[in-house]
């Protein structure tokens, strides 16, 4: 790993645990094994460090993409939704930090990058391609659709080790309940419901 990637990954796990203000400088350079001069070399300020380490852990790309040609949709979107679901346990310290500096370090809202925009996209995109094929009620909105699966994954994400209680179901269990639910509201029955 080169010296570059060394202190942003650094910057990550030293604002994931203080926040910007805890994120000295100096505290990232030694999480890093290198000297602060080697930083300011690198990124020229603290700031620019932080920003590019922020969008670079925004951009990680998803494995599994959801098809151009929906074929089983209850297949299809329980693999994407596992995926997805994976990703934003992975990123949860980095989203929290991001959410709980929003007030005071407005830039912390680019902390997100165009991830969720692209997620968003190619979801509505698939809802869209579902009612054009038949698979989906002819009203559904496919934005809505798309926002609710969202923001049940982003919610499990969040709170499930936070709310403990709340959640009845594992989260192994929890992709294939939620994509359930969504294509019963979408008019889209599961497999199960299909057959009996």
């Amino acid at each position: 790993m080169d010296v570059r990637e060394r202190l942003m990954e650094a910057a990550l796990r030293v604002f994931e645990e203080v926040g910007s203000r805890g994120a000295t400088t100096r505290r990232i350079a030694a999480e890093a094994g290198v000297n602060e001069i080697t930083l300011f070399r690198h990124f020229g300020s603290k700031g620019a460090l932080l920003a590019e380490a922020l969008h670079s852990a925004a951009q990680q790309k998803l494995e599994f993409h959801l098809p151009a040609d929906p074929r089983d949709p209850e297949a299809e979107l329980t693999t994407w939704c596992r995926e997805h679901l994976e990703h934003l346990r992975r990123s949860s310290g980095i989203i929290r930090t991001c959410m709980g500096e929003m007030d005071e370090s407005p830039e912390m809202r680019t902390c997100a990058g165009a991830g969720p925009r692209q997620v968003a996209a190619e979801l509505t995109g698939y809802f869209e391609r579902l009612r054009e094929r038949g698979m989906a009620d002819a009203g559904v909105d496919a934005g809505a659709a798309a926002g609710m699966l969202m923001g049940a994954l982003f919610t499990d994400a969040m709170g499930r080790d936070m709310m403990p209680e709340r959640y009845t179901y594992t989260v192994e269990e929890a992709p294939a309940k939620y994509v359930e639910l969504l294509l019963r509201a979408i008019g889209a029955a599961p497999r199960a419901a299909r057959e009996t």
